[in-house]
């Protein structure tokens, strides 16, 4: 199976957690990029840094990068593979998946170990301007 390429979005990206019964702010649904989770503990949003977010607590200066897709639901091992480069370069993720993709979030100061990586093992990475 080739290699896929991913895009390094340019917005940094802060993830926060909430209370599982908080409401989700409306500045978060008029984002053009979020990401929500939700369990019996804890609703988690990702969302760009421009958008200010009242939580409980957060983490500040993530990167996305997006697995450029479409990816068929079917498709096997693409995240564990690149999850697999990451871990070896020293590069903890953060990983949401949409129907059509996943994104790898990582670390600002960490975004040039993760592309060198990435494009070592032959991954094609592009950057968003």
């Amino acid at each position: 199976m080739p290699k896929q390429t991913l895009l390094v979005r340019e917005s940094l990206f802060t993830i926060h957690s909430l209370d599982p019964q908080s409401d989700i702010p409306a500045s978060v649904l008029s984002s053009p990029l979020f990401f929500l989770g939700k369990t019996e503990d804890e609703l988690s949003i990702v969302v760009p840094d421009s958008i200010k977010v009242d939580s409980l607590d957060s983490d500040e200066g993530w990167r996305a990068l997006e697995l450029l897709g479409p990816l068929h639901l079917s498709m096997v091992g693409i995240m564990a593979q690149i999850g697999d480069v990451l871990a070896s370069a020293k590069v903890a993720i953060f990983v949401v998946s949409t129907f059509d993709t996943d994104f790898f979030l990582v670390k600002d100061n960490k975004l040039k170990d993760a592309i060198n990586a990435l494009k070592r093992a032959g991954y094609s990475v592009n950057v968003d301007n």
